[in-house]
Formats: C-alpha cells, structure tokens, sequence
C-alpha cells in the first residue's frame, strides 16, 4: 500500500469516517456526516507553517489553537485555517 493511501485511510479512522479513494472523480478523500477531507502527504511541511502553529498551541491555554493563513489581497472569507487533528477532533466532540 502507498503511503497516501495509508494516510488517508487513518485520517478516515481517526475521524469515523470512509476513505473514497481514486474514484476517477470529483470527490473528496474522506467523508464523515460532516466533513470532505482532502489529504494531502509530503515528507515535510514548511518550516514557518510548523512554527506558526506552535506558537497557537503556545499562546492558546484552554483555547482552540489555530492559525489563520491569509493571502494579501485576498477576501478574509477564503482565509485558510490549520489546527491539529487532536484540536480538530475536540472540537467535532464539542470538547472546546
């Protein structure tokens, strides 16, 4: 099995979702009752994309960590969003 393949089938796993797969079609990876999940794989992320969202983990205390990833020029509405799985999968929980 090919490690985005593997990937994806845990990110279904710890998400009680269902891995899609190649379907040859629009579709996203994983889907839950309430989430399309687009994995994606690398060897390594961006340094100061790892840092910024230490720094969230650092500074939120009881609070949801996360970093906002605004392009200039660009509509807030389109900002991205990155968490970590575990802040995600509290907050599915209502645990936040």
């Amino acid at each position: 099995m090919t490690t985005w393949k593997h990937t994806e089938r845990a990110i279904a796993k710890r998400l009680n979702g269902r891995r899609l797969g190649a379907t040859g079609g629009a579709t996203p990876d994983v889907i839950t009752d309430r989430l399309a999940v687009e994995v994606k794989h690398r060897k390594e992320l961006p340094g100061w994309l790892k840092d910024a969202l230490a720094q969230a983990v650092h500074n939120a205390g009881e609070r949801l960590p996360q970093v906002v990833l605004h392009e200039a020029g660009k509509r807030h509405a389109d900002d991205l969003i990155l968490l970590r799985m575990q802040d995600l999968e509290r907050l599915l929980s209502k645990q936040f």
